[in-house]
């Protein structure tokens, strides 16, 4: 594989957390993943990955404030992934997570750390075109597809079935408020899968029909009734403390509130070019209410609405979008 387009050491990028604005889960495939409909939208909010070259003998990934072996971080797989794809014969790299986005909160931050890994290494390497990317991305988790283009996508399948959505005319705010502990997405899965029968096929087809019509030309949030996450009520039951961060996104002024992906992090959205404001706004006026009740900090972001660069030299990436009370 040429790479006469390959890019010096250090690279560096952001890796966005993403939403669900609608999220209909169905029954069980043969491969273990439940199938589904939703819209994925890439945030403001962002961890900051640097690749560079490493001083030991194999790559590694260094991410600080997060537990378990580096070596079980998905972007490590997602490395690994690449050069046996590809072939990059490069040295030792590090590979170094700056975390923004909460752990286990439902924001997909592991997935977007992998899929940021993998435009890392292919701007390092020259090597791998998006289909590439889309491939292993898909080998790597249902999430991790949609990150690999930050932006809004229609998903199906178990989330890797992807139709390109045209980001948001206008923007919106989004309250994000972290708990105090995370959620596993699978044990989330299986309390729904106790609490109710999923949808059916035809019903969950209806469904992302009506939400590639609904944002299908550009409109900032769908209908109330098409942000529904059917993963809410399982996440109410595993860590009661979301139904005190739904009243409070609701009590600050939020349209809409929601618990994120499979939770713990609720989502209160604020509709309007003012949105953004009124969320930042918000998100202040919690700030004591949070810090007494020893609560993680409100943050603030909004959607992403224009392409992010693939990566920049490490020391030239633009200022992150990460606002918090």
């Amino acid at each position: 594989m040429s790479t006469d387009s390959a890019q010096p050491l250090p690279l560096a990028t952001r890796a966005p957390a993403k939403i669900n604005l609608g999220l209909f889960v169905g029954a069980l495939r043969e491969d273990g993943r439940h199938q589904l409909a939703s819209v994925m939208q890439s945030i403001s909010l962002s961890d900051e990955l640097t690749l560079e070259l490493a001083a030991g003998g194999g790559d590694v990934v260094v991410c600080p404030g997060v537990s378990g072996p580096p070596q079980q971080n998905l972007a490590a797989a997602a490395l690994q992934a690449f050069r046996e794809a590809t072939g990059w014969e490069a040295p030792p790299l590090q590979l170094r997570i700056d975390k923004r986005v909460p752990v286990a909160a439902g924001l997909g931050g592991g997935s977007g750390d992998a899929a940021a890994a993998l435009r890392l290494a292919a701007a390092a390497s020259g090597c791998g075109d998006e289909a590439l990317l889309g491939e292993l991305a898909r080998g790597l988790g249902a999430d991790v597809s949609a990150q690999v283009r930050p932006g809004r996508w229609l998903a199906g399948g178990a989330g890797e079935l992807l139709q390109a959505l045209p980001a948001a005319r206008e923007s919106f705010g989004i309250l994000v408020l972290p708990a105090a502990r995370g959620l596993s997405t699978a044990a989330v899965y299986a309390q729904a899968d106790r609490m109710r029968s999923a949808r059916g096929w035809v019903e969950l087809e209806a469904l992302h029909r009506a939400l590639a019509e609904a944002l299908g030309d550009g409109t900032a949030l769908p209908a109330a009734k098409l942000l529904e996450n059917d993963l809410q009520e399982a996440a109410r039951v595993l860590c009661p403390e979301i139904d005190g961060a739904l009243a409070q996104a609701l009590g600050a002024g939020a349209e809409v509130a929601l618990v994120s992906g499979s939770g713990p992090t609720v989502l209160g959205l604020f509709a309007g070019a003012a949105g953004p404001d009124r969320a930042r706004a918000a998100a202040r006026a919690l700030a004591a209410e949070r810090r007494a009740a020893g609560a993680p900090a409100a943050l603030a972001a909004e959607p992403i609405r224009a392409p992010l660069p693939v990566a920049a030299h490490a020391g030239d990436l633009p200022i992150r979008h990460n606002w918090r009370a």
